[in-house]
């Protein structure tokens, strides 16, 4: 090819770089490129096929791809490829070479059914396994601890879930939902050894999974990844956390009880396994977390199957946002007024959450009585914040003087509707101009106030201001009928004692 645009140039005497272009099928920019360099230069880049590639840098999430999806095409391969790097520009000829490379050298000598993802991509995959350790110390009495290590590959954040008794189905799939909350997202992909828990059984790599967790999986939408059989080091990482968990957390440690376990062990890992910088990474778990994989994760949201029915039950929240459990009447947030939410007893503890989402929204503890009504405040709008509030509104436009005694009489005329009273008057004053100082003295003169009054005082102003002017004039200017009368009798009283004397 160089050869051949060479002789067809002629040095400037031949074609040109257009007919050239036209000729050989070729763009012109390419012409340009290859007239411009040496022929040693271009021999030497040709020559040297360890060159760096535009798709160097994404190579571990193709090859992640590939291992996955063998017949993935070029075209597949570059969609999933931009919506993860948002940044890449290659075209799909690019991409289809590269992926002829990246078979002959990697994929083709592979012969193993499945091999993790490779640590520098983010958000993919999360290796599980479950571990026990004997003999620890519980209210002073030897305990087995059953437990189950979550391990994301990228970052290291580690999760780890307990239990009490042997781990079945469906305490695994309670301990996946409570990992994936902790994380703050789930990954596309978890790695398990070949635990009954997961796998029931494998011919030539073909596996039978466990029915109830696989709905599980598909439902939360992760995929599921069997190690083949006695190859711990296929998830290694895992592997070494179960032995970090036994030998740094649990080993050598004594509890009052379960609850003191549980909380030792959550803070184990934000302070310590976490917190620590690892040895393999060289970096903090947390922080790497959530400064490169985080945005990575999938969102997680627990499917309705995660809860069995006897560990759950719902109950019907009436309109003073209670519900019943046991004989008591427990509250709920105002937002769940006469609706349905989930329920569940747990070491001392009224669960309630939201059915759709299984996200907790109020905790109680429970109560031993009957007929107790137990509540939280906070689930409730603080009544007295609201009329302070009102109150406040009130002076900010009155005055503090009128607004005071507008409050009084309020409050004496209809103390049980008092803040309605208030809401009421704040809705009149925003209907109607702001009354003058007359108009309001003569309302707080009123021996009883309520908002429709108020209103009707604001609207006959409203209508002929005049009235109120005139009123207090011939109030000020005209004696009281009563007191002349009054007066007349005791003028002729008086003229009568004269008349005798």
């Amino acid at each position: 090819m160089i050869h051949k645009i060479k002789a067809l140039f002629d040095n400037g005497n031949g074609c040109s770089i257009r007919s050239i272009a036209t000729e050989l099928s070729i763009s012109r920019n390419t012409v340009r490129t290859y007239l411009r360099t040496g022929e040693d230069a271009i021999a030497d880049k040709l020559n040297n096929t360890d060159r760096e590639k535009i798709l160097d840098s994404y190579r571990p999430y193709i090859i992640q791809l590939l291992e996955k999806f063998p017949k993935l095409s070029a075209v597949k391969l570059l969609r999933k490829l931009k919506e993860k790097y948002t940044d890449i520009a290659v075209s799909d000829r690019t991409v289809r070479r590269y992926i002829q490379v990246v078979k002959a050298d990697c994929l083709l000598k592979q012969t193993r059914y499945y091999q993790p993802v490779l640590d520098m991509v983010p958000g993919v995959q999360c290796q599980v396994d479950p571990g026990e350790l004997r003999g620890v110390l519980i209210n002073g009495m030897e305990t087995t601890v059953h437990f189950v290590v979550f391990v994301l590959s990228y970052s290291r954040l580690m999760s780890v879930a307990l239990s009490s008794k042997p781990i079945n189905t469906t305490t695994f799939i309670h301990m996946h939902d409570a990992a994936f909350r902790h994380f703050g997202g789930r990954p596309t992909e978890c790695v398990y050894d070949q635990t009954k828990l997961v796998v029931i059984d494998e011919q030539y790599r073909e596996l039978t999974v466990n029915a109830q967790f696989h709905e599980y999986a598909t439902r939360a939408g992760f995929d599921i990844r069997a190690c083949e059989g006695y190859d711990p080091e296929s998830k290694g990482k895992v592997e070494a956390g179960v032995k970090y968990v036994k030998n740094n957390a649990l080993y050598g440690e004594t509890f009052t009880d379960w609850s003191d376990l549980e909380t030792y062990m959550a803070q184990w890992l934000e302070t310590v396994a976490n917190a620590r910088v690892h040895g393999t990474t060289g970096e903090v778990p947390r922080a790497m977390y959530d400064a490169k994989e985080r945005q990575h994760m999938k969102p997680y949201l627990t499917p309705a199957m995660a809860l069995n029915e006897s560990d759950s039950e719902t109950r019907q929240a009436d309109k003073t946002s209670l519900i019943s459990w046991q004989a008591n009447k427990y509250s709920v947030p105002m937002a769940y007024q006469s609706a349905r939410v989930g329920v569940r007893a747990e070491q001392g503890q009224l669960i309630i959450f939201d059915q759709p989402s299984r996200e907790e929204i109020a905790r109680h503890t429970l109560h031993e009585g009957k007929g107790h009504t137990i509540k939280n405040n906070h689930h409730y709008r603080d009544v007295n914040t609201q009329i302070h509030e009102y109150e406040q509104d009130l002076m900010q436009q009155l005055g503090e003087a009128n607004a005071t005694t507008l409050c009084a009489l309020l409050k004496a005329t209809s103390p049980k509707i008092y803040k309605d009273q208030l809401a009421g008057i704040r809705k009149i004053l925003k209907q109607y101009p702001l009354p003058d100082e007359n108009l309001l003295q003569r309302v707080c003169a009123s021996p009883r106030l309520t908002a429709s009054l108020f209103k009707d005082y604001l609207e006959a102003y409203s209508h002929q201001p005049e009235r109120l002017q005139t009123s207090e004039s011939v109030r000020k200017n005209t004696p009281n009928p009563a007191l002349q009368r009054y007066a007349s009798l005791l003028e002729k009283s008086q003229e009568n004692s004269h008349d005798i004397h």
